[in-house]
């Protein structure tokens, strides 16, 4: 017997849209910390790809409660071969996007150390609505054109893109401020040793 859905559509979308955010938002901070627990010493340089194979599991396991999903729904299991082909690539850009996002963490924490998701995250977030953005009128062109866009829609974009760069280059880190290594301190004085 198949059920409905019958979530107002009106604000669903609102409230699946702020639990996209709340789960994405963490996410960085979650997967640097979950990095920075993977061996260390000589295991160091594979501590990202550690991550991000746990990161393909829990893919995995969400992909199965997706199946059971459908089949509570009553879905019949028919699928389109464009429908495939555009979700494969949509879940490419989604695991290629997750795999940079471990290695740009792991190059991060070596400046920023635990801060590192301060870093690297605003860059993210705050470039991948203006990406977005522009795929969205590269398939789906506006109404009049790129010409009809208006000036707020464009000054948005630039402000998002700006705001990530200003975030991320002034992000506080625990190596002694935005961004910059802790200065090396001075040895101390000893009278009567070697200069």
């Amino acid at each position: 017997m198949a059920t409905q859905n019958t979530t107002d559509p009106g604000l669903a979308w609102v409230f699946y849209a702020l639990l996209t955010v709340v789960a994405w938002g963490v996410y960085g901070v979650i997967l640097h910390k979950g990095r920075g627990y993977m061996p260390m010493g000589s295991e160091a340089p594979h501590a990202s790809l550690k991550a991000f194979l746990f990161v393909c599991i829990a893919y995995a396991v969400i992909g199965i409660a997706a199946a059971v999903m459908l089949k509570v729904r009553g879905s019949d299991w028919s699928f389109t071969g464009q429908g495939v082909n555009w979700s494969f690539v949509a879940g490419a850009a989604g695991a290629i996007g997750a795999f940079t996002l471990v290695l740009a963490l792991g190059a991060a924490a070596q400046i920023y150390k635990g801060a590192a998701a301060a870093a690297v995250m605003p860059i993210v977030f705050g470039g991948a609505p203006v990406i977005n953005t522009i795929t969205a009128m590269v398939l789906h062109p506006p109404e009049g054109g790129f010409k009809s866009l208006p000036l707020p829609f464009l000054l948005g974009c630039v402000m998002a893109a700006g705001g990530a760069v200003l975030v991320a280059k002034y992000a506080p880190s625990n190596t002694g401020g935005a961004g910059k290594p802790a200065a090396p301190q001075a040895a101390p004085v000893v009278p009567g040793a070697p200069k």
